[in-house]
């Protein structure tokens, strides 16, 4: 699986940025997707995560951005979104989407996941 973000960029605090990973062809029809962060010197978190196709198409976020950000996905386009509306400065991190086969109830955790792409810097200014 390979996994390739894009979308990263330098926005105002209350502004709005479309994060895409493009993945290998059909990896959602297999694989959960998740989108994870990571500010300088704090852990890799969790942000949200959407169920491979077929399972619902449920999402998961954390307490941190839900009403503001939004996970889906284009299965044509091999494609996961991650829309982020209303950003603040605590939201810059470097992004990373990931993809796993782990059971939904473990979406939420980063050592569940074992292809990776690479992130793409997100910046919100005061």
């Amino acid at each position: 699986v390979q996994l390739q973000a894009s979308g990263g960029g330098l926005v105002q605090a209350g502004g709005s940025l479309r994060l895409s990973c493009v993945a290998s062809p059909g990896t959602f029809r297999n694989f959960h997707g998740g989108w994870f962060r990571q500010a300088p010197g704090k852990e890799r978190e969790f942000v949200a995560a959407i169920s491979r196709s077929g399972y619902g198409d449920v999402s998961r976020y954390a307490d941190s951005v839900k009403g503001r950000f939004t996970i889906s996905r284009d299965n044509a386009k091999n494609t996961m979104y991650l829309q982020m509306n209303s950003l603040k400065p605590d939201d810059t991190a470097v992004y990373y989407c990931a993809v796993t086969q782990i059971l939904w109830a473990y979406v939420g955790s980063a050592h569940q996941y074992n292809n990776w792409g690479q992130g793409t810097q997100v910046t919100v200014s005061s």
